[in-house]
């Protein structure tokens, strides 16, 4: 699992996005570790948001997760 938080935050950083979809996450983790299922990939976000390094942001009709510190994703 730790490959794959390693490929999120690899794409996290060199995003020109601030927030991302979970689909573009997807992506990127399978142009580096291309047997990767979507469950897996889940479950690192998961565990990235936990350790704080991600986190999520609400759009009112989808999620999205941001890079936490990076743009303006926390409400004030």
């Amino acid at each position: 699992m730790e490959d794959i938080k390693k490929a999120i935050m690899d794409f996290a950083e060199k995003s020109k996005k601030t927030k991302f979809y979970f689909n573009d996450m997807e992506k990127a983790v399978r142009k580096v570790l291309p047997d990767t299922k979507a469950r897996a990939v889940k479950k690192a976000a998961t565990a990235l948001i936990t350790e704080e390094k991600l986190i999520y942001y609400s759009t009112g009709s989808t999620t999205m997760y941001g890079m936490k510190g990076r743009g303006i994703t926390e409400e004030h």
